[in-house]
């Protein structure tokens, strides 16, 4: 029921109701008055009457002035630190963009959440040193410029690297937004691909809590702050998982939105309120809820105001109109806001249009609001807490942008803005240096200088910063997967079976073993993980609270407050979050972690691409395992799950190494090298290794194949037969390289072909190490050249190279320019099926048969064969070759 037109025919009994919570609140407390509604809405809500919505609250500040703590120190001060940070932000933004490269950049976001940083900084955040673990802050991507600011006053980063602002291709310059690739010893974590930073932050402060509770770091204090924006909020990620952040009473996370009401090119929500509407969603969420919309100036107003006028009409008025306040200015506040209600406008007639500007600012502008919103979210136990601050968005850019639609795209202002900004903060330095947009740095022994190097001493030191390396741990001898090394004999098993041993083995390593993290977004049981779940538990911070009804079973589902597996339900999005926490754990806590995330190949990259950019950029370390993979493996699913092209993906990723073995030796080999590069070594690498659900034989691990495997490419059968046979090469990994084993036969019983067979279980890396070594010999015109892997395999071999795999063409064409001779490929282009594998890969024409007459008609174009045999092998095999073309089909 909406209550705004409600006709209140009885108001003395409604004072009354108001006068009986006064006198409760005055003479027991707001406890009490709090727990008496509670039970009068619930007894209302027994006898029918419809309960009141408590997830929006009036628009004014959560803390009334009589309940904030109060800001320490000299608030003048700290308002001249601000300042000087302001001028060296935008300069920074101003003076690159002079220059010919013209790169960017962004000014309004930081200055309207200046103070938020600055409260922070100087009064919160705790950096990692002996006694205290350090927080972790998701800065809001476009305001890297303040905090570039901030450092460069702290002395560390120079006036040099200011200047060159997004201008990094030297060395010597800093990155537009936080990525802690290209600052590896600053920034803590990526945020600018928004929506990714709030969903990261809430499985980052879930996986400190993990940690604690398993007694393997004491997070005990620590807390994760993560700015956000509102327009940022309307991505799918942004509030997707913030019921998981109450259900876990994460109450070491803090969300700060900055409520400037403006989109990158508009209003939020023009027509509404987006304060009120995020204040519900994260209110009936559960979370702790704390508005900080006005500045000191309102409080004496709202204290005259005992009608409630002025509330009302905070309240009537929706952001489009609250964003024309402040671009018009005091007059037309005065006129368009307190002017619709006599009584307002005459609260405010001894105020100029100057002081109705500048000093009724909105809440997230003022040092002691912001203080006391945070001081009350810090001190909040249970929940999370999100922070919505109120803000303008260019704040104290004037003309130049203050409030504009255009203000997203500032990044040159002329001299009269200049001059705008230099007088509004009052900033203490000479025209010259304003024209020159010259940056300002204030005399180590000035009171400024000292408050800012003391608040960071008394926090433990300077943020943001970042460590690059967490403890080493040393990686196994490979034996300790003997069991997948071995001929499995007349058994068949899956490579995905093969991973499940590999994590059952490191589980049971007094080492390894606690540092190993399952994670799976759902159907665990599907990858033939439930053997785990007794022997590590799933992760449960309240432990099981129930009996299972499997709990006689040998492997019963079994919640652990020590669990080490974590299990996300079906959220892919937050399982790759989870992923990246403790794939960064060495970094964030100084203690490495071993994440195996096990999903459906289908609904990793494809779905999560843009958290996996994030995970290269964060400098992650760990396995990504793409299970079912293949586009003719899952034959059952059909289209929607079938993945022909993950691997291509992965690719894109720098940093990611990624596989497609077949066998499960080759699963061992990998992760065994993965073990040593990422923990032993410190490599800033993550594997992706796709696995199959198809069982079949394995044979043993050839001797001296190790480093073939991880190189990409080794020999796995030689032919046997005549000499002058004529001889292909064939290629293959993942479950297609059965079926090129499988025509070996057929070329040599059906055609008298001899073939050799090399399994390539990184058609990537063999991609990354031939354009590697072109490169090279590019650059050193008149050395002995180097020569690819790809091109040190075949050199020898004879006759026309074959290639099938289970992905799209593309996969295995990546090598084409390092194969010395004639090359086919054939792939899985076009949209899976449901079918039986053996239809499947018919359909697509990557079988035995279509390898063995691509490698025919090879032959019979060098010259090697007859044509006929093509024709007679197509007879032979039932190929119709008026099927229609799999990649329209």
């Amino acid at each position: 029921m909406a209550f705004e037109n409600y006709d209140d025919f009885d108001p003395q009994e409604t004072r009354e109701w108001q006068e009986a919570v006064d006198v409760v609140v005055e003479r027991v407390g707001p406890e009490r008055a709090t727990y008496l509604l509670h039970k009068a809405v619930e007894e209302a809500y027994r006898t029918g009457a419809e309960a009141p919505d408590t997830t929006r609250t009036p628009y004014v500040n959560t803390i009334p002035p009589h309940k904030e703590a109060k800001l320490p120190g000299d608030e003048a001060l700290l308002q001249r630190l601000i300042a000087y940070l302001r001028w060296n932000a935008m300069a920074m933004v101003v003076r690159a963009n002079k220059k010919p490269a013209e790169p960017g950049g962004h000014i309004a976001s930081y200055q309207s959440s200046a103070v938020m940083y600055e409260v922070g900084f100087n009064h919160f955040w705790q950096a990692p040193n002996e006694s205290h673990g350090g927080d972790i802050i998701y800065v809001q991507g476009h305001c890297a410029p303040g905090i570039y600011a901030r450092a460069f006053l702290e002395g560390r980063l120079t006036e040099e690297q200011l200047e060159k602002f997004r201008l990094e291709v030297d060395g010597k310059g800093i990155s537009s937004y936080p990525h802690p690739y290209l600052m590896p010893d600053f920034w803590q974590v990526s945020t600018v691909s928004m929506g990714l930073g709030p969903i990261m932050a809430i499985y980052q402060a879930r996986f400190m809590k993990y940690l604690h509770n398993r007694g393997l770091a004491d997070t005990e204090g620590r807390k994760v702050w993560a700015f956000l924006g509102d327009g940022e909020m309307d991505e799918p990620q942004s509030q997707g998982a913030i019921s998981l952040a109450h259900r876990e009473k994460l109450d070491n996370l803090i969300f700060v939105i900055n409520c400037n009401l403006q989109r990158l090119d508009g209003p939020v929500r023009g027509n509404s309120k987006i304060v009120q509407e995020l204040e519900g969603n994260f209110r009936g969420a559960g979370w702790n809820v704390i508005k900080c919309l006005w500045g000191s100036g309102w409080d004496e107003l709202l204290a005259k105001d005992t009608k409630g006028l002025l509330r009302k009409r905070m309240e009537e008025c929706v952001d489009g109109e609250y964003q024309n306040f402040k671009v018009k200015g005091g007059g037309f506040i005065r006129e368009h806001f307190f002017g619709k209600y006599p009584e307002l406008k005459e609260m405010v007639a001894h105020m100029s249009d100057d002081d109705i500007y500048y000093k009724l600012i909105r809440g997230g502008h003022d040092p002691q609001k912001v203080y006391a919103a945070y001081h009350a979210a810090v001190n909040t136990t249970d929940k999370p807490s999100v922070l919505l601050m109120k803000t303008v968005k260019g704040y104290g850019m004037g003309e130049g942008g203050e409030g504009q639609n255009i203000t997203h795209q500032k990044k040159k202002l002329g001299e009269d803005h200049l001059r705008h900004f230099h007088q509004r903060f009052d900033l203490p330095f000479s025209d010259e240096q304003v024209t020159k947009a010259a940056f300002f740095k204030p005399p180590e022994d000035s009171a400024e200088m000292q408050f800012l190097h003391g608040q960071r001493k008394a926090l433990g030191g300077y943020l943001p910063q970042r460590q690059r390396n967490g403890d080493v741990l040393k990686a196994p001898p490979l034996d300790m997967f003997k069991q997948v090394l071995a001929d499995t004999g007349e058994r068949t098993m899956s490579t995905t079976m093969a991973v499940v041993r590999i994590m059952i083995s490191l589980a049971r390593d007094k080492t390894l073993g606690p540092r190993l993290t399952p994670i799976v977004a759902d159907e665990s049981r599907t990858f033939g993980m439930e053997g785990m779940f007794r022997q590590i538990g799933i992760y449960a911070p309240e432990g099981q609270k129930y009996v299972p009804m499997d709990a006689e079973e040998i492997m019963p589902y079994r919640e652990d407050q020590k669990g080490q597996i974590l299990q996300e339900g079906i959220n892919e999005d937050g399982a790759m979050s989870s992923w990246i926490a403790v794939a960064t754990s060495y970094s964030n806590h100084g203690v490495t972690m071993i994440p195996f995330y096990v999903y459906y190949s289908m609904f990793g990259f494809q779905r999560i691409g843009d958290l996996a950019w994030a995970a290269g950029d964060m400098l992650a370390r760990g396995f990504l395992i793409g299970g079912t993979s293949g586009r003719t493996t899952l034959n059952g699913e059909g289209l929607q799950h079938q993945d022909g092209h993950s691997q291509l993906f992965a690719q894109f990723i720098p940093n990611c190494i990624a596989y497609d073995p077949t066998f499960h030796y080759e699963v061992a080999v990998i992760v065994r090298d993965g073990l040593k590069r990422m923990y032993e070594d410190q490599e800033n690498v993550f594997y992706y290794i796709t696995t199959l659900n198809e069982n079949y034989h394995h044979p043993a691990l050839p001797e001296g194949a190790e480093e073939g495997i991880i190189k990409g490419m080794y020999s796995l059968s030689k032919a046997k037969g005549k000499a002058k046979s004529p001889r292909v090469q064939l290629l293959g990994c993942g479950s297609i390289l059965n079926e090129v084993i499988a025509a070996v036969d057929l070329l040599r019983d059906d055609w008298g072909v001899a073939a050799d067979v090399w399994s390539c279980p990184s058609f990537n890396e063999l991609a990354r190490d031939g354009h590697a070594v072109k490169r090279w010999n590019r650059l050193h015109p008149g050395k002995r050249s180097r020569k690819s892997h790809v091109e040190s395999c075949l050199e020898g071999t004879e006759g026309p190279v074959i290639a099938s795999t289970d992905y799209i063409r593309m996969f295995a064409e990546q090598i084409r320019p390092f194969v010395p001779r004639r090359y086919e490929v054939l792939g899985t282009d076009g949209f899976g099926r449901s079918d039986s594998r053996e239809a499947l890969r018919r359909h697509f024409e990557v079988d035995r048969h279509y390898v063995t007459l691509a490698a025919l008609q090879a032959l019979v174009d060098e010259g090697k064969l007859k044509s006929g045999k093509v024709r007679d092998a197509i007879v032979k095999y039932g190929i119709d070759p008026e099927k229609p073309n799999p990649l329209y089909a």
